[in-house]
């Protein structure tokens, strides 16, 4: 009995110290960043804007690897398959971790087991773009319009399920009124259709088409986070403009497989969290209409969670379904 329990005693500490080696010496070879969505969004993005930097202090290349496909759920099930050491993360988001996962209902990860989150890095608010056709100098003005002409007034989505969806999901649930949703394939069908008046407004998270605000082609009513943007501070959110509660946000942060060691989530956390904080980083966020957030692993973990309640409530209510 006392051999056996020796020689146990022995596998585990041996396990240990490899494991506590394994973290002493990460990373030992490049690591990969899986980037859901085509190059050039938000996801493709935050994932970019910090690589360079995480290389540098970790003494390895950071390689970004963009694989879109199945609405996100292509990349994002690819890590949740990956081996828990560290050397494989994907960039999760909205859509990704708290939508997609109540849209489908063979998706094939599980967003709340199947992951360790590291951090949340990048967020920002979409703005709410309506066209000048439309008789509403406000947010107020247009709910009550809304309320008098119900199904008239029409939003544009990039798809069914993207955060410009739900938004308008979002609007139609806290303010009780209709609005006719118009999905379109990608943003970049939208603004064309909404400076043509082809539709009556539109949820953006681009800090480009504030342009057309400035040249009086669209009419910016609102921002959809719990506060007001640097970069147009005189626009209210959404709360303040007539709508409480209404909270969203397009973030995005790194997440790896479940089961990642603690020793090595925590130098993740710390390098990433430093990257996406260095000035120069913080300047190139802000200028995009974002703000950094480079939060705590339970943190994250703990919004994750908050956000999927929130959109499988919204996805319920309004009976949202993925043909």
């Amino acid at each position: 009995m006392f051999v056996r329990w020796m020689v146990g005693s022995f596998l585990a500490l041996g396990a240990g110290l490899a494991g506590l080696a394994g973290a002493q010496t990460f990373p030992a070879k490049p690591i990969r960043i899986m980037v859901a969505f085509p190059p050039g969004g938000p996801s493709d993005y935050a994932a970019r804007v910090v690589s360079t930097k995480l290389a540098e202090s970790l003494g390895q290349p950071v390689v970004v690897d963009n694989r879109p496909g199945a609405g996100g759920a292509l990349a994002t099930e690819l890590a949740a398959r990956a081996a828990p050491d560290g050397y494989t993360l994907v960039v999760g988001n909205t859509g990704t971790l708290t939508v997609l996962p109540h849209l489908q209902a063979k998706i094939p990860y599980d967003a709340l087991r199947d992951f360790t989150p590291i951090t949340n890095l990048i967020g920002g608010p979409s703005f709410l773009l309506l066209h000048p056709s439309v008789p509403a100098k406000n947010l107020r003005e247009l709910v009550a319009l809304a309320k008098r002409q119900p199904g008239k007034l029409t939003y544009a989505s990039a798809g069914v399920g993207q955060i410009s969806h739900m938004n308008g999901e979002l609007l139609k649930l806290l303010a009780g009124i209709d609005l006719l949703h118009v999905p379109y394939k990608g943003t970049g069908q939208v603004t064309p259709e909404l400076l043509g008046g082809q539709v009556s407004m539109t949820f953006s998270t681009s800090v480009d088409n504030l342009q057309f605000v400035k040249a009086g082609r669209v009419r910016l009513l609102a921002v959809t986070g719990k506060e007001r943007l640097g970069v147009i501070p005189d626009t209210p959110t959404m709360a303040e403009a007539g709508v409480p509660g209404f909270d969203s946000l397009n973030w995005n942060g790194i997440v790896g497989p479940a089961r990642i060691p603690r020793d090595i989530v925590n130098r993740l956390n710390r390098e990433l969290v430093r990257a996406v904080k260095a000035p120069d980083v913080v300047e190139k966020v802000v200028a995009q209409g974002n703000f950094v957030i480079g939060d705590t692993p339970e943190q994250f973990g703990g919004y994750i969670r908050t956000e999927s309640e929130k959109w499988g409530r919204v996805v319920k209510q309004a009976k949202i379904k993925v043909d």
